[in-house]
């Protein structure tokens, strides 16, 4: 079953968010994908996030984890194949790729394979420019200001002239 969703209204009150609403249409539209390797993603903290991937019998020189501008793509090949005669293989080990779409300013902060489980750190870093900031207001009139700004300009010429 497939949705439309209209997001016009959505666009006329809010400003800045067209990523997000083109995320939400791209995400209907994609087919259903492999579910494998398994994996979780946890919150730690206000801003800090985890992802945990189950990726037995794959080593670290087998993984490659590549931080793209505002995605993150989990790969694994492996180099060696055992050639016994198997009468259940439930191991997977065929290659896989993952990849995970992050928000602005998510940056990934440490990884580690530990026991067959791929550990991805990652935190929100806003920078300080992007940070809330209180505005100060003044007691005068917003025109009577620019008035005398620009009557302080004209005598300035007149001096220097």
């Amino acid at each position: 079953m497939r949705t439309a969703f209209d997001f016009s209204p959505l666009y006329r009150s809010s400003i800045g968010f067209d990523r997000v609403f083109d995320l939400l249409e791209n995400a209907s539209r994609t087919p259903s994908v492999d579910n494998w390797p398994p994996y979780d993603i946890a919150r730690t903290g206000e801003d800090a996030y985890r992802i945990t991937m189950a990726v037995a019998g794959f080593g670290q020189e087998e993984l490659s984890i590549v931080h793209e501008p505002n995605m993150l793509v989990v790969s694994g090949e492996r180099t060696a194949e055992d050639n016994g005669d198997y009468l259940h293989r439930g191991i997977a080990g065929r290659p896989f790729e993952r990849r995970f779409e992050l928000a602005d300013h998510v940056k990934v902060t440490g990884a580690g394979l530990v026991n067959g489980l791929l550990t991805i750190d990652l935190q929100r870093e806003i920078p300080e420019e992007m940070k809330p900031r209180k505005i100060e207001i003044g007691s005068g009139k917003a025109g009577s200001r620019i008035e005398a700004k620009a009557a302080d300009k004209v005598a300035t010429e007149k001096q220097a002239a």
